[in-house]
């Protein structure tokens, strides 16, 4: 019975040489693939945390510079903030709150190059929208007319469309274009709830050039 056993044992282990000399390699490879992808996972999220960490460190600089009026800091926190940690969204946030106080500091130029580096860089399209809504509106005080309507072209989210058709009214009317003026404002009142506001304004721009105004 023993020897039976013996002999039952050694076919088995004759087996498993056999299966190992014939798939180890293949097996051994991907467990190193799998476990690998376990790592590379585990390591890809602690950088994400610690991406996301020191972007928010940075951000909090351009908050409190911002809050203390520091418009150096603003821009040197900033510059900081998108040259390190570019596809964040606190790079996004801080290039928009640096533009916004820049702007109001009457540094122009300073307040479109952060607003620029959104428009251009932004992964997020609804911050995008926003840079370049406010872009075209400094450009629109430079009187660069044809350069906020490049700024407005294309495609934007829907809830930014019409106040982008609203923007390049304002600019068709600044440029005597009446006739381009009224359908961007009539696209703007398109696309506004018929409830909100901002449409008795527009209206009130349709109606000052001899427009009929659309009712909802």
């Amino acid at each position: 019975m023993a020897q039976h056993l013996d002999l039952e044992e050694q076919e088995q282990l004759a087996e498993l040489k056999h299966f190992w000399s014939k798939y180890g390699n293949l097996i051994s490879t991907v467990l190193i693939v799998v476990f690998g992808s376990i790592a590379a996972w585990n390591g890809w999220n602690w950088w994400q945390r610690s991406q996301a960490a020191n972007a928010s460190a940075l951000y909090a600089q351009v908050e409190l510079a911002v809050q203390t009026n520091d418009l150096e800091r603003v821009q040197r926190s900033a510059a900081d903030i998108q040259s390190q940690f570019a596809r964040t969204t606190y790079a996004q946030q801080a290039s928009l709150l640096a533009a916004q106080a820049l702007q109001q500091a009457g540094r122009t130029d300073a307040a479109r190059s952060a607003l620029e580096w959104v428009a251009d860089k932004a992964s997020d399209p609804g911050y995008q929208a926003v840079a370049r809504l406010r872009l075209a509106a400094i450009l629109v005080d430079a009187k660069a007319h044809d350069d906020a309507l490049r700024r407005l072209s294309g495609s934007m989210p829907a809830e930014f469309a019409p106040l982008a058709a609203d923007l390049r009214g304002d600019i068709y009317k600044l440029q005597g274009k009446a006739t381009e003026a009224v359908a961007e404002y009539q696209k703007a009142l398109a696309g506004l709830p018929a409830d909100a506001e901002y449409r008795r304004l527009v209206e009130v721009k349709l109606t000052s050039l001899g427009a009929e105004v659309p009712r909802s």
